[in-house]
């Protein structure tokens, strides 16, 4: 129904849809492995059909990017219209990682480098996935999952992103780490009516300053300095209003919790360039982030985002685009929005029903044992 609803046989021929739903349904009835003989399970063509659909297909992969996007921009942008709640765009990144290839390898994984993951504190193998969320009243769910290939900086990415969205119905926010808080940015999603909430270097009495080295002048009686609760836990914060580098004024927010406060490894710091925001406002909004690391949690135990064995770089970033599809479908499968968990769940129970209902129908009718093992698997 909802590859109906997005209209994708207007650009997707009988059999490429039989094969994306291949990829899809082979994701719940065994938990996708990233590997394409999980295929073979649920379709009648060789797995290396299906791969091939992948790798060289000629369908048109941009078209089901672009429905995905406007549904989730509608769904989203209509719930902060009736809600009045605000449009979070969230975005980050992670590294898919894999073994390096021998150098003697004749097909190593095309568009894979060294990235340097916060994580394992190191330089990690593999690919770069940039991943844009949009979430507004409870609602979260995959923009846009981009692969970083070096040929276009993360700033340009994230920027085109902020370029492409439609201006938001109510007062909304970037969210984002460090990395992605250049004032290009913050500028390009201010454009769109989107405020940003991330961290960045200080300029105290207009003298550039690194917010660790504030951070050791300050006191806990300090009158800028406040005990803030959030999701049950709390922080001692300071709060500066001044200067950024190209950017005018904005709030900054140095964190502590409670019981590491001046311990510079617990440091955390926070931006907003809208100034009206309460420390309270600011810090429940950055909250909200987490999602995006959830989602990639999810993505990387249910969707098979770290293990993957496709080697073309357009193979890969169309099955990218079927997870992050995968993942709407999951959000949005039982008629209004659950969580990916639940949806998760409920399309595996139901398809495994539907299997074992065949199964039963097969031997009412008298099929043969080869015929019931088949459908088995």
């Amino acid at each position: 129904n909802y590859l109906k609803a997005l209209k994708l046989h207007h650009f997707l021929s009988d059999i490429y849809l039989q094969h994306l739903m291949t990829i899809i349904i082979s994701v719940f009835l065994r938990g996708y492995r990233g590997k394409t003989v999980d295929f073979s399970i649920v379709s009648q063509h060789h797995r290396t059909t299906v791969a091939y659909f992948l790798n060289h297909g000629k369908w048109n992969d941009s078209a089901l990017q672009k429905a995905l996007k406007s549904s989730i921009v509608e769904l989203i942008y209509q719930e902060a219209r009736s809600s009045g709640q605000p449009v979070f765009c969230i975005v980050d990144d992670t590294i898919a990682s894999h073994v390096k290839p021998s150098s003697q390898a004749l097909h190593p994984i095309e568009a894979a480098y060294f990235h340097q993951s916060h994580l394992k504190g190191r330089q990690d193998y593999g690919h770069q996935v940039v991943s844009v969320m949009l979430s507004c009243n409870g609602i979260t769910l995959n923009y846009a999952v981009i692969l970083y290939d070096k040929t276009k900086s993360k700033i340009k990415i994230v920027q085109d992103i902020a370029t492409e969205l439609p201006e938001a119905p109510v007062i909304s926010y970037f969210l984002c780490d460090s990395w992605y808080t250049s004032a290009g940015i913050m500028k390009s999603f201010l454009e769109k009516g989107f405020y940003t909430i991330g961290n960045r270097i200080l300029y105290p009495m207009g003298i550039r300053q690194k917010a660790s080295e504030l951070a050791l002048r300050i006191r806990k009686s300090d009158p800028n300095v406040s005990l803030v609760t959030v999701d049950k836990r709390r922080f001692y914060v300071y709060r500066y209003e001044g200067n950024l580098n190209k950017i005018s004024n904005a709030v900054v927010l140095l964190s502590y919790p409670e019981e590491c406060f001046g311990n510079p490894k617990a440091l955390r710091v926070f931006i907003s360039t809208n100034v009206s925001l309460s420390t309270q406002e600011i810090l429940d909004s950055y909250a909200k982030r987490w999602s995006i690391e959830l989602f990639f949690r999810q993505s990387k135990q249910k969707l098979g985002l770290d293990k993957y064995q496709i080697r073309s770089s357009q193979g890969i970033q169309r099955y990218w685009l079927i997870m992050s599809f995968t993942h709407y479908l999951c959000c949005m499968c039982k008629g209004n929005h659950c969580t990916f968990e639940e949806g998760y769940f409920y399309l595996q129970k139901q398809l495994k029903e539907e299997r074992i209902t065949a199964i039963y129908r097969l031997i009412q009718h008298g099929a043969s044992l080869e015929e019931v093992l088949t459908i088995a698997g």
